[in-house]
């Protein structure tokens, strides 16, 4: 899966595939195959909120006036 999604696509494919699980009619092996793409979005949607978690804590005030600094994430 592309990791390099923006935040609302895959929040748009997490919402398809718990439809699709929520659905009694899907098989099981589908259902196994969109669990684990599903456990992926959700990886995706958190690593997006923290990353704009972590700029929204950056800004900071200065005289008055709303200066943002870059954020230089840990390396994993």
């Amino acid at each position: 899966m592309a990791t390099n999604i923006k935040f609302e696509t895959a929040l748009s494919e997490l919402e398809t595939v718990i439809a699709k699980l929520e659905d009694s009619n899907t098989p099981l092996d589908e259902a196994l195959k969109l669990y684990e793409k599903g456990i992926s979005l959700v990886r995706i949607c958190n690593e997006r909120l923290e990353s704009a978690e972590q700029k929204i804590k950056i800004l900071q005030s200065k005289d008055g006036q709303i200066v943002e600094t870059d954020f230089i994430g840990e390396q994993k």
